[in-house]
């Protein structure tokens, strides 16, 4: 009755977890952001589940301007801690990624901690394409990602069954084409471009 909705929505709802767990993996959250992050919840849930049931396409299209947002963010921040004399270099350049990120993503073992935020910006161009799509179908159209689930199903069973690694969208080729991306003005070109 979704039209196969449900099945990208649950994957990016799993894969924005996974960022804030390890997120909180590599760092200490203090009181006000707890305190901050968790008022945010309690005003905008009922707000936007409201909203959802009388107009979802504009909730997807908030989201998607959310994740636009997040992409230059991640963008930002992946170039400060990679130039040599900035105070995110000085301060991450040499951190490791944590385990959860290198089994989620999975990086090689001498991963930085500026390689899974990489995979992080990443599913965040994903995500942002994903909602600026949805944003304008109408809900009774069929999912136009359910394709790409069945191939990365198929890809993930075959790394299972002969072992190693993916970039998993992480590669630099990849980063460079989903950064430009993120100039391109939501409805413009293609709904998936770059990916």
């Amino acid at each position: 009755r979704d039209h196969g909705w449900i099945h990208t929505l649950l994957e990016e709802a799993e894969n924005e977890r996974m960022h804030l767990l390890v997120c909180m993996r590599m760092f200490e959250a203090g009181l006000v952001t707890r305190f901050l992050v968790v008022s945010a919840q309690v005003c905008m849930t009922p707000f936007l589940a409201a909203l959802y049931v009388v107009k979802p396409g504009a909730v997807h299209r908030f989201v998607g301007y959310l994740e636009e947002t997040a992409c230059h963010t991640y963008a930002n921040i992946i170039k400060q801690v990679e130039t040599p004399g900035t105070p995110l270099h000085e301060a991450w350049h040499g951190l490791q990624a944590p385990q959860m990120a290198k089994v989620y993503w999975k990086l090689p073992e001498d991963a930085r901690w500026v390689d899974a935020l990489k995979c992080m910006f990443a599913d965040e161009c994903n995500h942002r394409d994903v909602n600026h799509t949805f944003a304008g179908m109408e809900t009774d159209d069929p999912n136009p990602f359910v394709e790409k689930h069945k191939e990365d199903a198929i890809h993930a069973w075959r790394l299972q069954q002969h072992g190693g690694t993916t970039d998993v969208g992480c590669s630099e080729s990849d980063l460079k084409s989903r950064s430009r991306a993120t100039s391109v003005k939501p409805g413009e070109g293609e709904p998936l471009a770059g990916l």
